[in-house]
């Protein structure tokens, strides 16, 4: 409804416990008595004479000045009894005339929220005691932009606000913002908003290594003054930390895995499910750190992890990280003999994305345009090692300009030892030898089975001394 009454006073808003001024310019000549009134007393609150001199109502004291470029009345920590009708009269000497202009002060306000947990729907409402032709209103977010802009937001004519799926950064003061003839009135209310810490927008990048620290951030952003309790009141039902391992070759998944469960104790704590050297101290410090390390990486801590918490009537917060774990490795083994062609290899455990690339770092003594091979590609071969090549190659991860993780490994390049070329010497002989004697036994035997054997030839004819005619013969 709007108000038509005090249509010839000046009409001011104001937000209990804030500051406002009623504005008056200057006026007359510089030998101006200012006096200001509140309500019906006829006692002034506060007068500035002619030559500068203030009294203020002992009262008041605390509480009012006025401007040093006008005439303008501050008043600061308003109270509920404050919002009533200023008169501010001023007399000029030179001539003596006298003028007189009446404020009236209304209130804005809006209700204060209880804490919301992220993801849940933001509703304020910005309440006018009057209101009058022409006023209007906007929101401010947090960080001081207009809601209207804002494609979460519903403003509706009444004043009220919705915004929808609040996250921690729509956590701060909002600012219900009064206009009426050309002056703001600004009426703000504090919202909590109680998340987890921001998600990583990127993997998290380590490389294997024992002394690698892999620290997983878990906690909840609840900013000062606030504290535990304040997240206490939605009723923490539990939590957990879970680990879904990259797939490795021939696999389309890894195994789900619960690291952790939270205890609610009294005290709060981790229960640790899997004996991979999690620490969890760092929930022992502050009930605020959920978060868990690890001391010694290796390339089966590539994954993806979650931490989640879970509070009263299913409402959950999840914060999932990533963990890409750069790894070399040589091929033949990190020991090699002068000579041999050596494959170095560093990887993440699947091809690199195109904003990613290595950059192999050799030892001092050796160089990569000495070998022909490409420094930014992640497979490295060296095709004859030589003893400059030995020491110790490191492998960087690069996105841009920003190194993300190194890796090391130690190449051995060793020369054949004297007493090996002896032992190859003594056993290709005895090979030879046996293969010799094998040789000879198998010719030997040969040479007998043909001499045993009879010969193939023409038939042979029998011709008898005394050849007789065919029949039976007796003895």
């Amino acid at each position: 409804m709007l108000s038509t009454k005090w249509a010839e006073d000046v009409v001011v808003y104001g937000q209990v416990g804030e500051t406002v001024t009623l504005p008056r310019s200057k006026w007359g000549s510089e030998r101006v008595l200012v006096q200001w009134f509140f309500g019906m007393d006829t006692q002034p609150l506060i007068t500035r004479n002619s030559h500068g001199r203030e009294t203020i109502d002992p009262v008041w004291k605390d509480r009012l000045s006025l401007s040093k470029t006008d005439f303008s009345l501050i008043i600061n920590n308003i109270r509920l009894e404050d919002f009533k009708s200023f008169k501010c009269e001023l007399k000029d000497f030179m001539p003596q005339t006298t003028t007189s202009v009446t404020f009236r002060l209304f209130r804005v306000s809006v209700q204060p929220v209880s804490p919301l947990l992220a993801g849940k729907n933001l509703n304020l409402k910005c309440d006018i005691e009057e209101i009058f032709k022409g006023t209007q209103r906007r929101w401010l977010s947090p960080q001081k932009q207009d809601l209207n802009e804002d494609k979460r937001a519903q403003i509706r004519n009444d004043g009220s606000l919705t915004v929808m799926s609040v996250t921690g950064q729509d956590h701060g003061e909002w600012t219900c913002v009064v206009t009426y003839q050309g002056r703001e009135a600004y009426a703000n209310t504090p919202v909590t908003v109680i998340d987890l810490s921001p998600a990583h927008p990127q993997p998290i990048y380590t490389s294997v290594s024992s002394l690698s620290l892999l620290h997983l951030p878990c906690f909840f952003s609840i900013p000062p003054p606030l504290s535990w309790s304040d997240s206490q009141e939605k009723s923490i039902q539990g939590g957990r930390w879970t680990f879904t391992p990259s797939p490795v070759a021939g696999s389309l998944t890894g195994v789900f895995q619960t690291l952790a469960n939270l205890s609610l104790g009294p005290p709060l704590a981790w229960v640790v499910n899997q004996k991979r050297g999690l620490d969890v101290s760092a929930l022992q410090k502050t009930n605020l750190n959920l978060s868990l390390s690890k001391k010694g990486v290796t390339e089966g801590d590539r994954g993806e992890y979650t931490c989640a918490v879970e509070f009263q009537r299913g409402d959950t917060l999840k914060r999932s990280m990533r963990v890409e774990v750069l790894q070399v490795f040589s091929s033949p083994a990190p020991v090699a003999f002068v000579g041999q062609e050596v494959n170095l290899t560093c990887t993440l455990g699947h091809p690199l994305t195109s904003d990613l690339k290595v950059k192999w770092i050799p030892p001092r003594q050796s160089s990569l345009l000495a070998l022909g091979s490409d420094p930014d590609s992640a497979h490295l071969t060296i095709p004859e090692a030589r003893d400059i090549n030995g020491g110790r190659w490191r492998c960087e991860l690069w996105r841009n300009k920003t190194k993300l993780t190194s890796v090391e490994i130690t190449l051995k390049i060793e020369r054949v030892p004297m007493d090996v070329w002896l032992l190859v010497t003594i056993c290709g002989a005895a090979v030879i030898f046996v293969l010799l004697l094998i040789l000879t036994v198998i010719l030997n035997r040969r040479h007998r089975q043909r001499v045993t054997m009879p010969r193939r030839g023409k038939r042979r004819i029998c011709r008898c001394k005394d050849p007789q005619p065919k029949g039976f013969y007796r003895n």
